[in-house]
């Protein structure tokens, strides 16, 4: 299991969580990769991304712990992700990036060359998810509107205003839903149509989100908790309180219990911005005092978070390939 998180101060961190008798976070790397305060990081196996103000994408492998290339964007990149089929389950097949600017830039992930860039938003995407089918994708923006990008034409296939500018887009683990987040609330709405089925009150502001299985939703980020929704009710499952003692900026589904019974617990990474990264067993969430398994502290402030359970030994490569220069006549029109 690996992973990598950004921080303000442009450093990038890599672990490895090891398992014998106790869990331990053993360092891969630490690098000064980006020029500007790191925005978003993704992982898949092997290969992991990191984004930043710097307009450049960092690329990573996690069997060599080297940066081995980058690609270079027209502004800061907001958000990062990697898709793969299940024919390919071990190693992305495509990487997505979002930017400051609107644009949604598609590249092939072997090796990393772009493929197309296209206009979404009107401003700034904050938030990016890619369906399990990887046919289509939702985005949210600056401009208070989601989009909904149809992945196999390459085009912008649906666009709406919100009541309110999202910071996060998400699928479920299924693609059968999908949530935003809109400061402190939550929406859990139906993919097929885009209907509300739950609005969700954490109370104090969410700065992340991820889905686990059998519908539950985890949150984190002001309120320092990790908190698991169940999105089939509405109301929170569990929650670890105080999991950390400054706002949760990342949070990972590393492990998922399955029929093998206890030898496979469910494990649970979160970062926050005083640079701490800790690992949940969430089966112990219900006690009275939930301790981590393990953790690290990079003393920097962490602002994004990802990982991965998936083994990988591929080699990547990288061309020298970038998107177009005049993006905005490749664009959609928005």
């Amino acid at each position: 299991m690996s992973l990598v998180a950004g921080s303000y101060e442009r450093f990038i961190w890599g672990y490895r969580l090891k398992h014998r008798q106790n869990f331990t976070l053993s360092p891969l790397f630490t690098f000064p990769s980006h020029q500007s305060t790191i925005k978003a990081v993704a992982v898949f196996g092997s290969a992991a991304v990191s984004g930043g103000y710097d307009d450049t994408i960092k690329i990573y492998d996690l069997t060599s712990s080297s940066e081995i290339g980058f690609l270079h964007q027209s502004s800061a990149i907001t958000s990062l992700s990697f898709f793969a089929p299940p024919s390919l389950s071990s190693f992305p097949r495509n990487l997505f990036a979002t930017d400051a600017e609107g644009f949604l830039s598609i590249y092939d992930a072997d090796p990393f060359v772009h493929l197309k860039t296209l206009k979404v938003h009107k401003k700034g995407v904050n938030s990016l998810s890619v369906h399990p089918s990887g046919q289509l994708a939702l985005t949210v923006g600056h401009d208070e509107c989601l989009a909904m990008v149809n992945l196999v034409r390459g085009r912008r296939s649906f666009y709406c205003r919100l009541s309110k500018e999202s910071s996060i887009v998400q699928f479920n683990e299924t693609g059968e839903k999908f949530f935003m987040v809109a400061d402190e609330k939550i929406s859990i709405h139906e993919s097929e149509d885009a209907k509300l089925i739950f609005e969700l009150d954490n109370r104090k502001r969410v700065l992340c989100a991820t889905p686990g299985s059998n519908g539950i939703l985890f949150t984190g980020g002001e309120d320092r908790n990790v908190t698991a929704w169940d999105a089939a009710s509405g109301k929170v499952a569990y929650s670890i309180e105080d999991a950390h003692a400054a706002r949760v900026k990342g949070i990972v589904v590393l492990s998922k219990s399955s029929d093998s019974g206890e030898e496979d617990p469910y494990i649970v990474a979160s970062a926050s911005s005083d640079g701490v990264i800790r690992i949940w067993d969430v089966r112990m969430a219900n006690k009275e005092k939930t301790n981590p398994l393990a953790e690290a502290n990079t003393k920097s402030r962490l602002t994004c978070l990802a990982g991965s359970s998936i083994k990988s030994v591929r080699r990547l490569r990288v061309e020298n390939s970038n998107p177009d220069e005049n993006q905005e006549a490749a664009a959609m029109e928005s």
